[in-house]
């Protein structure tokens, strides 16, 4: 990574990126690119205590979509945090299906929970991720190699974006 990349990074304060990936670990890949854009260390989200969420000065929020929605685990844990002031969060997920307009729909429920809380949402990122859930895995699933490395390129820009 370019030097001056590194600096913006450190300039933005701590971050963490907490993660719910278990499947494939399509999700993790995600956030280990996030991780090293923004120095940031991934933790799942049983190692979380919400008392660490406030020496975080950007938090970001990831798991995989399951009918419609983040994983309940993440839910689960979004109700779970304390009320904040203005704190920046990003939203992230793999999907077997992606598309502006749903993956919007996707991150809604996660979006609404760390919104009520204070959470101001600074960017939501989203890519296919390999699914062999249900019938898939008879036909030997969908998005195999996904996410790629066009997926982590893009996300590692995202991450750069993030203000």
């Amino acid at each position: 990574m370019p030097k001056e990349n590194n600096v913006m990074a450190a300039e933005r304060g701590k971050c963490l990126i907490i993660v719910h990936s278990y499947h494939h670990n399509n999700t993790a890949k995600i956030a280990d690119v996030f991780a090293e854009v923004l120095h940031a260390p991934v933790k799942r989200i049983d190692q979380v205590t919400l008392a660490e969420l406030e020496n975080y000065d950007l938090i970001g929020f990831g798991a995989g979509i399951d009918s419609g929605r983040h994983y309940k685990e993440l839910l689960d844990l979004a109700d779970q945090l304390p009320e904040v002031c203005k704190k920046s969060c990003f939203i992230f997920s793999t999907s077997a299906i992606i598309g502006e307009d749903k993956v919007a729909k996707d991150h809604s429920a996660l979006r609404q929970k760390l919104m009520s809380k204070g959470y101001l949402v600074k960017g939501e990122f989203s890519c296919k991720g390999f699914n062999t859930n249900s019938f898939l895995k008879f036909f030997g699933g969908m998005n195999k190699g996904r996410p790629n490395s066009e997926d982590l390129r893009n996300a590692a820009e995202f991450a750069l974006n993030l203000e």
